[in-house]
């Protein structure tokens, strides 16, 4: 079992022939993901990394049988290629562009609601199931196979998080980074929720940070139906009050948006709480031995 993407994904890069979509790409093919090609409007019927280009996500559909996408297209774009590979049946879209402006995040989660599919992002790091797929940006060679699930908003974090699993000795079954803005697809809550639910993995890394209520909402989830170890960090601890630190999504609106807060009501919901990211990999070993 693997969340979200596995070694039988069959991806995708939308803005495939762009810089940033041909680097990652790259990096994506030499991790051995299975990407079957990629969509850049008017170069479709070329080959670009020995992969055919097509015009719309929904020829890559219907042509190479896509079923995940990545999206490397500029903010004002993004949105429509979202969109876009929605409307063409894609069932996992992870949108790594920054910048996404929030009104038109909000017509895109209106429209999500009706279609069978899951985005993750925008603004983030993106999936990475170890020795299967890297959907995503990150740093392939942190992520060992393992048993450890990891929920994060912050891309470093989430490397530093698999890092100190992964030194224990234990691995990481599948990693999500969801995101940092203040509109995103897959919730804390609901990334949960997947590795709760997947056999393999047997603890859960979950990765906050000061803003927005998404912490405070998995982890009263965790408390009424979690059946596995779960270890918390907020990131944001020394953040003044009203400071907005990094992520869009990071500003304290209200008394539970505070680290401070979060973290009690982690604690009062049955999360084990690491003080520092340091920590995090022995809390989870220790948790797992129990």
């Amino acid at each position: 079992m693997s969340v979200l993407v596995n070694k039988n994904s069959r991806v995708i890069v939308q803005g495939f022939t762009g810089q940033e979509g041909t680097f990652h790409a790259t990096q994506m093919i030499e991790y051995g993901t299975n990407v079957v090609g990629g969509v850049t409007p008017g170069k479709g019927g070329q080959m670009h990394l020995e992969r055919p280009v097509f015009n719309t996500v929904e020829d890559a559909v219907q042509k190479a049988n896509a079923d995940v996408s990545i999206i490397f297209v500029p903010p004002a774009f993004a949105a429509d290629a979202i969109l876009e590979a929605a409307d063409a049946g894609i069932k996992v879209i992870v949108c790594i562009t920054e910048g996404i402006p929030t009104r038109d995040m909000i017509k895109v989660n209106e429209f999500l609601k009706d279609r069978d599919c899951r985005l993750i992002g925008p603004n983030c790091p993106g999936v990475i199931t170890p020795g299967e797929a890297k959907v995503g940006i990150m740093p392939g060679f942190v992520f060992n196979a393992g048993t450890v699930g990891i929920v994060s908003k912050s891309g470093t974090l989430t490397y530093e998080a698999a890092d100190q699993v992964c030194r224990t000795g234990l691995g990481i079954s599948s990693a999500i980074g969801i995101g940092g803005d203040p509109i995103i697809g897959t919730t804390t809550k609901e990334a949960v929720e997947l590795f709760m639910n997947d056999p393999q993995t047997k603890g859960i890394v979950m990765i906050g940070e000061i803003g927005g209520g998404m912490e405070a909402e998995a982890a009263r989830w965790i408390k009424e139906h979690g059946t596995k170890p779960v270890v918390g960090f907020i990131a944001g601890q020394t953040a003044p009050p009203g400071r907005r630190m990094g992520h869009a999504g990071a500003i304290v609106g209200g008394s539970e948006d505070t680290a401070i807060a979060k973290m009690k009501i982690m604690r009062e919901c049955g999360i084990q709480v690491a003080e520092s990211p340091a920590v995090i990999g022995e809390m989870m070993a220790k948790a797992l031995k129990k």
